[in-house]
């Protein structure tokens, strides 16, 4: 059975960790198009700033305070959606917690911590929606997962681990629910790296500020895959070519990507400053900022031409085309930027020598 989806503006969504980054850029964007929600997340003081602020622009909102990792939590959430809407016709598992680190250098209880909130959380929060779903005649659960869903990134080892979970978890889930011809949707968001505050709330295990590795998207990529995803049955979506290319990559070249992480993405993770103090983390705590953009320092890419054509029902030789295109597209870019960068420091290097040859016509030597 195909699921039969409401549009937006007659949707109510629910959204889990809808303070910051994707979950927010999701509940701004679905709010302007018209949906009522039920916002979720740790922190009362920026659930109750974004309930006002979409309220005063003319939206629909109520809030609760949940930690996903509770099974009463998530269970209260959907009560709360009964309780003020009659029920909802979205569920958005977005919640989750952040690690960089080596794997034998990360405490196993932090790495615990961590699968509560991105699996289990999403566990509960996706066998909630479906049963209530089911009783209401339909309706699309999505699953926020990764990229890392489908190849290891290196020294974020337990964050990987957790979005395979998930992605094991999202497609029984589908398997199931269509077996028994339930009108479920259930999609898996599978984004490349989204600029959201991800490596500022991240607990740190490194020796220095940790980042993004580009190509880096702007969140609002994620929302529209999401609100599209509420509102037309999709088995997953890929937010980004990069991620798409990578995932090919893991497919027909895991052992050359093995080594192109080895090489390069220790240092393309890495800011050549000392990592912040671990109280600024939010894994420990949660953050009062409603911030959906982070604070990468390249170039962010405001849309995705891969992912639009995905969600609009392109055919597969157009979306391969697609994909080479903005892999060349973003090569150019970087061999650009590299170049402008190169010439910058051969003119700074230059003007620096000449000073100094200025000052001191003949070299000494000790």
């Amino acid at each position: 059975m195909t699921p039969d989806l409401k549009p937006l503006d007659e949707q109510v969504m629910v959204i889990t960790g809808a303070t910051s980054g994707n979950g927010l850029a999701t509940a701004r964007m679905a709010a302007d198009r018209g949906a009522s929600l039920v916002l979720a997340a740790r922190s009362e003081n920026a659930l109750d700033e974004l309930t006002h602020e979409i309220a005063d622009e003319g939206g629909d909102a109520v809030y609760v305070v949940a930690d996903v990792s509770d099974r009463n939590d998530v269970e209260q959430i959907a009560a709360v959606a009964e309780d003020t809407y009659g029920g909802f016709d979205t569920w958005v598992n977005n919640a989750g917690k952040f690690i960089y680190g080596r794997l034998d250098e990360t405490p196993v209880s932090d790495m615990r911590e961590l699968f509560e909130v991105n699996v289990w959380g999403v566990l509960y929060g996706s066998l909630v929606a479906a049963e209530h779903l089911k009783d209401r005649g339909g309706g699309a659960i999505i699953n926020v997962g990764s990229v890392l869903s489908e190849r290891g990134m290196i020294l974020q080892g337990a964050y990987t681990a957790s979005k395979h979970a998930v992605k094991g978890f999202t497609d029984v889930l589908r398997m199931e629910l269509e077996a028994e011809g339930a009108p479920v949707s259930v999609t898996l968001v599978k984004p490349a790296a989204i600029d959201t505050p991800y490596p500022e709330h991240a607990k740190n295990y490194t020796d220095s500020q940790v980042t993004l590795p580009p190509p880096v998207y702007a969140p609002e990529t994620v929302a529209r895959a999401i609100c599209h995803a509420a509102e037309t049955p999709e088995r997953d979506i890929y937010v980004g070519g990069a991620a798409k290319h990578m995932a090919q990559m893991e497919y027909y070249a895991p052992g050359l990507l093995d080594k192109i992480m080895e090489k390069l993405f220790v240092g393309l993770q890495k800011r050549d400053r000392p990592p912040r103090p671990p109280a600024e983390n939010a894994f420990d705590q949660p953050s009062d900022d409603l911030k959906e953009r982070g604070d990468h320092e390249g170039h962010v890419a405001e849309r995705s031409l891969y992912t639009r054509l995905a969600t609009s029902g392109v055919n597969g030789k157009t979306l391969g085309a697609a994909s080479v295109v903005a892999a060349a597209g973003y090569a150019l870019y970087r061999a650009a930027r590299d170049d402008e960068r190169g010439r910058s420091s051969r003119e700074a290097r230059g003007s620096g020598e000449s000073e100094r040859t200025r000052r001191r016509p003949v070299a000494k030597r000790r």
